[in-house]
């Protein structure tokens, strides 16, 4: 099938159609420059779901979609997973807990390996949002892997940021020097039937007390739930869309696009530098065994010619 045909299909529901589309965006095939530009445009809701390990994001996750689709929108999710920095390899094993959705045409689920890239995302979760909001989506989760302080990536990818907590995983200390914490649009307070919920809740009211704002500031609704009975689902969904209609009224809507936009050129760029100034094993050697430092050495990468950089090796790079 050529790319017209495919996303004719991709766009009626084809799910095939939908999975060799991003296959093609996330390998950077040939064909993904034009891919591309057959599938511009979109206006999904794009929702990062990030927080530590542990937190129910999944679960969320799909009572997400199960509120989504009683609405009539057609959903998509990414799920990204860690890769294993020995093997490489990721259990891909998230949408395990979306196996409710699984039958569903209106719900596509992706599960994406991070390939070694930090930061909670993959080096290519820009692209897959942009196709599949080009796509016909009308919303567009994305699912971090499990992260720690200052996995902030996702904030400049998502209109809305999405932070799960769950009781009994931090103390009030933890909630005010977590950097993540300062990234999200909508605070989440998970599993909120345990003990120790409101206390969670009690913390992030007054780290959020100690951030000055301005007038029209956006200020972050804190919303309880428990996810696997879906409970304050409706309430998270509200907030939700109460975020985007803040974003669309004083057009911070298209500045997020600008900033995700330039943080796809940006990571793009990063790799095509690595890939080009790639650090050969000898060089690395003579920086260990003492035979030039690391000044010295990177003016040497940086000195190459990218096409000599470039030029393929038989000798391991660190890139």
């Amino acid at each position: 099938m050529g790319i017209a045909a495919l996303t004719a299909a991709a766009r009626a529901g084809d799910r095939r159609a939908v999975a060799r589309l991003l296959t093609a965006v996330e390998n950077h095939t040939e064909d993904a420059p034009a891919i591309a530009a057959a599938v511009a445009g979109g206006d999904a809701i794009v929702v990062g779901v990030t927080g530590s390990p542990g937190v129910g994001k999944s679960t969320l996750v799909s009572s997400l979609i199960g509120a989504w689709r009683k609405a009539g929108l057609r959903v998509a999710v990414l799920a990204i997973d860690p890769s294993s920095p020995f093997s490489g390899g990721a259990i891909l094993g998230d949408r395990v807990r979306m196996a409710d959705h699984a039958l569903d045409d209106g719900v596509y689920i992706r599960s994406v390996a991070t390939r070694g890239h930090l930061g909670g995302l993959t080096a290519t979760t820009g692209g897959a949002v942009r196709l599949l909001e080009g796509l016909g989506f009308d919303a567009v989760i994305v699912e971090t892997v499990g992260v720690g302080q200052a996995e902030v990536e996702i904030a400049g990818l998502a209109d809305t940021t999405l932070l799960l907590l769950a009781p009994g995983m931090g103390d009030a200390i933890q909630a005010v020097k977590a950097g993540v914490v300062e990234i999200a649009d909508v605070y989440v307070v998970n599993k909120a039937d345990r003990p120790g919920a409101d206390a969670t809740v009690r913390d992030l009211r007054a780290m959020m007390s100690l951030v000055k704002r301005e007038p029209g500031e956006w200020r972050q609704p804190i919303c309880k739930t428990v996810a696997q009975d879906g409970e304050g689902i409706d309430e998270l969904v509200d907030a939700i869309a109460g975020h985007r209609d803040w974003l669309s009224g004083a057009d911070h809507l298209a500045a997020k696009r600008r900033d995700r936009a330039a943080a796809e050129i940006r990571a793009l760029v990063d790799a095509e530098l690595r890939r080009r100034y790639a650090v050969t094993e000898a060089l690395a050697a003579d920086v260990a065994e003492g035979r030039t430092d690391v000044a010295a050495a990177a003016r040497r990468v940086l000195d190459d010619t990218p096409e000599t950089a470039s030029t393929p090796s038989r000798r391991p790079t660190y890139t």
